[in-house]
């Protein structure tokens, strides 16, 4: 599953219009995705409550259907290659430190 905090998806629009050398496409995802069940496990932990087992499969389909099929439980890997490639810095690039933000 890919994610990114908040501050970090502004940051990297932020560089991608200040960065002259950002052309076409670019993956504003977190530099490590985690399993449904590392975010449920993470969220959990974070939230002070407890996690049994992650969201199941019949309920992301029925809440969000194609989408929640596409998104949440597909395996794409999205990796931020390019904005690494051009040292993109993220502020949060750690799962819990991102869900424990207080915004």
């Amino acid at each position: 599953m890919s994610w990114i905090s908040l501050p970090d998806l502004v940051a990297a629009y932020v560089f991608a219009v200040e960065n002259e050398s950002v052309a076409g496409a670019v993956n504003a995802v977190a530099p490590k995705p985690v399993s449904n069940t590392v975010f449920t496990k993470t969220l959990g932990k974070v939230l002070r409550r407890p996690t049994i087992f992650p969201v199941p499969a019949a309920v992301v389909k029925t809440l969000f259907g194609d989408m929640g099929k596409e998104t949440v439980l597909s395996d794409l890997g999205v990796l931020p290659a390019r904005l690494t490639e051009l040292g993109f810095e993220w502020q949060t690039p750690k799962l819990a430190d991102a869900l424990d933000e207080k915004i």
